[in-house]
């Protein structure tokens, strides 16, 4: 009898344990705070000569309304800018298709549907809308429609304003030096409370110089205000169209050519000495609306010449100052062209074609452009080489000629724009670095656009989960159910055995 008596024990044990599991289950489940996973957002960079998409991320949960976003892949769309496309219809739309399917396989499936898609066109596409607006809001369309048919939140497809490149570009580089905001030992995000810093793009088509200011500003246009993680900065920004690298080394093969008349040969004191090149008079020079002010009356587009470079760094920097417009300020002070500006304070960050010439610049004199005086030193340096001395020193093959050829243009353009144009000094040209990329993630304005982005994006709360779904709830109750069921029916037989 006491076998039984233990045997029925146990039973009744295993009864009352299903009965408590099943009383937790049915019972409300007591939920679990977990953290919600990360957002995306994509950003076509649409410049004048390429388009680049940058793939960002940020936690749901975002800090005081804006996203702290990092980026988490990028690609570069082979071909021109899409505004190159002007005249081929399906063509730009078919160039970011690569681009596109890089997203599909970067971006969880998950959050597909939820990732922000946003494309911003720069001067090119600013250029084109001056001359042929028609073909500028078909190339708009067509790329809409194509970033459209993918399983993103397409955003926009538009042409930036000089004014929001330039305050996008000013975010990029301060987010990516902690300037608004960092994650501190105490493992909370903080104000680090550190002063701003300015920034100087050089793009294909334009330049963009921004700064924090407490200055007045005695032309509005050029001042904006931006909100980011609770607090308000004031900025004056501008862009200047026509003198980004490409443009400008148009618009100074056009001043050559109008000031030495139109003939089989035109000197370019601004070419390595014998270097000589045929260029195509309409498609390599006056097809700009740029360089539209140089053409002269009943040009043959179709015409070649020959240029042949001098390599003389006075007459190259005598012809690249009188590109610009130093005179004719109506206001207080001015850059050029008269424009209004602020004098600079603080540090700056140059960044895309200032990077690139600076870097050949060093690595073929071994100077570094800390000074305005540096900058005259090296142009002089670089202007007296030979084709063959420029390659050979920045340790560069024959396939990079197109970018040496040009290294005397642009680092008299760069000395003339900073100092001439923008007026850093002896004093304040050493707080101007020069930098491709920072904390990983590549400066330009596209960072600052989605962190803007961001800002629109509603935040996640934390979301609430179960320790488990709906379907296995409902399985565990069932089996439950059986157990209890079968432990009763064990207990009923033996209650019988024993009274046997």
């Amino acid at each position: 009898m006491s076998r039984y008596r233990a045997q029925i024990i146990g039973a009744a044990v295993l009864v009352i344990l299903a009965i408590i599991g099943i009383l937790l289950v049915v019972l409300p489940a007591k939920e679990v705070t977990m953290p919600a996973d990360n957002m995306y957002g994509i950003v076509l960079d649409a410049g004048s000569s390429h388009t680049s998409m940058f793939i960002y991320k940020w936690p749901a949960d975002k800090q005081n309304g804006t996203g702290i976003v990092t980026q988490h892949s990028e690609c570069h769309a082979k071909g021109g800018g899409i505004s190159s496309y002007a005249g081929k219809p399906g063509d730009a739309a078919k160039s970011l298709e690569e681009c596109m399917n890089h997203a599909l396989k970067k971006i969880p499936k998950s959050r597909q549907q939820q990732t922000p898609l946003c494309l911003g066109a720069t001067a090119g596409m600013r250029l084109l809308k001056e001359i042929n607006p028609a073909e500028s809001e078909r190339v708009l369309k067509e790329v809409g429609n194509k970033l459209n048919s993918y399983p993103f939140q397409f955003k926009e497809a538009k042409i930036l304003s000089g004014q929001e490149e330039g305050a996008f570009g000013w975010v990029t580089v301060n987010y990516l030096l902690e300037n608004f905001i960092k994650y501190g030992f105490v493992g909370h995000w903080l104000n680090p409370g550190k002063s701003t810093i300015g920034a100087l793009d050089l793009g294909g088509a334009s330049t963009q110089i921004t700064f924090e200011t407490s200055q007045y500003l005695e032309n509005l246009e050029s001042q904006m205000k931006l909100t980011l993680y609770g607090n308000t900065y004031t900025l004056y920004t501008h862009s200047f169209l026509c003198y980004g690298q490409d443009q400008f080394l148009k618009r100074l093969l056009a001043h050559l050519i109008q000031t030495q008349g139109v003939s089989n040969q035109v000197i370019n004191p601004c070419y390595p000495p014998k270097f000589n090149i045929s260029i195509n008079l309409g498609k390599d020079v006056f097809d700009s609306v740029c360089t539209k002010k140089y053409k002269p009356a009943n040009l043959d587009a179709k015409r070649n010449v020959t240029v042949v470079g001098s390599g003389d760094y006075q007459q190259c920097v005598n012809n690249v100052t009188e590109i610009f417009t130093f005179s004719n300020c109506s206001y207080s002070m001015c850059s050029f062209d008269g424009v209004f500006q602020p004098r600079v304070t603080g540090s700056f960050m140059a960044f895309s074609a200032f990077y690139h010439t600076q870097k050949y610049i060093k690595d073929i004199t071994n100077i570094a452009l800390t000074s305005p005086s540096h900058a005259v030193e090296a142009a002089k340096l670089i202007c007296n080489m030979t084709i063959t001395e420029l390659l050979h020193k920045a340790n560069l093959t024959e396939k990079y000629m197109k970018y040496m050829k040009n290294l005397c243009s642009m680092s008299n353009f760069v000395q003339v724009l900073l100092t001439n144009g923008y007026h850093f000094d002896e004093a304040s040209f050493p707080h101007v670095s020069f930098e491709k990329d920072a904390a990983g993630a590549s400066v330009g304005w596209a960072l600052g656009y989605m962190l803007e982005v961001s800002n629109k994006v509603p935040a996640e709360s934390l979301s609430m989960m179960k320790a488990l779904p709906s379907g296995p709830w409902t399985g565990v109750i069932i089996i439950l159910t059986t157990f209890v069921l079968f432990a009763l029916v064990y207990c009923l037989m033996i209650y019988r055995n024993a009274n046997d």
